[in-house]
């Protein structure tokens, strides 16, 4: 094989490693059915804690989160991203546990591991891992709502 052809090749190679490892990066697809699918019996007056899996991983749309955290007491948000994306702009009431914080502040963060925890970053890769993370670490009612880029409502800065 000549240089030149051997360069193709190698160049060629890098490329398809790069766009493998930029979809990684996109927004995750949900590990089982989404809750919508789940829960098309379910009447707005039942709470959701009775449709949707416990200590399961559950990918719900922004549309859903907004309806929780506008109708169930206790709800908590959590945004998975470093401190300085949560400044720029977070959705309002939500915390602040970054991905890497997980394991070491969950338990002081998030006492009640039976509560339900919306968690959700910029783009939906990191909620996966986070949420995925506390089902790990015991918490029951975790849900995904993937990134802030595909939240239509307010956001607090």
């Amino acid at each position: 094989m000549t240089s030149k052809r051997r360069a193709k090749v190698w160049l060629l190679a890098a490329l398809l490693a790069a766009a493998l490892l930029l979809t990684a990066c996109a927004a995750p697809q949900a590990a089982t059915q989404p809750a919508e699918t789940q829960a098309a019996a379910q009447t707005e007056a039942e709470p959701t804690e009775t449709a949707l899996p416990m200590g399961e991983y559950v990918v719900i749309t922004a549309q859903k989160a907004k309806q929780i955290m506008d109708n169930e007491a206790g709800v908590i948000v959590v945004d998975v991203r470093e401190p300085e994306e949560y400044k720029a702009g977070h959705i309002p009431g939500a915390v602040l546990l970054s991905l890497g914080d997980i394991t070491t502040k969950a338990a002081t963060v998030l006492p009640d591991k039976n509560a339900t925890i919306l968690v959700y970053c910029r783009s939906g890769a990191r909620s996966q891992s986070g949420a995925r993370s506390l089902i790990g670490l015991g918490y029951t009612h975790v849900l995904d709502f993937g990134g802030i880029m595909n939240w239509p409502y307010d956001v607090t800065k």
